[in-house]
């Protein structure tokens, strides 16, 4: 193994739980890719610009978008902190803004 996830609070599950088991099953999918591949393609994990260290994993089911917000803690450990459907071009600013938020909670800041 590559990397280790490790899902920070409930706000993921909760994202996770409400999806349909095709798209449960990319996630999961995703997830190996990441815990697996040195190399991880940018199609499925891609830093998210002007943020302080968040990236975004991206999945698609057919015509459904999901993001994923996570960063990495000592290197080899992802947090993952909370998905939600993307519906439009730009990410959401409110959903960056509670990625960051969590993260600094994660650090106890």
């Amino acid at each position: 193994m590559k990397r280790e996830i490790v899902i920070y609070g409930d706000h993921f599950w909760k994202f996770y739980h409400r999806l349909p088991a095709k798209a449960q099953e990319k996630i999961e999918y995703v997830f190996d890719l990441i815990r697996y591949e040195e190399r991880v393609p940018a199609k499925f994990l891609k830093h998210m610009e002007s943020t302080d260290g968040l990236y975004e994993i991206r999945v698609q089911v057919s015509k459904n978008i999901y993001r994923i917000f996570c960063f990495f803690d000592a290197g080899r450990i992802v947090v993952v902190l909370q998905g939600f459907q993307k519906k439009s071009q730009k990410t959401p600013k409110k959903e960056i803004a509670l990625a960051q938020r969590l993260k600094h909670e994660y650090y106890g800041q």
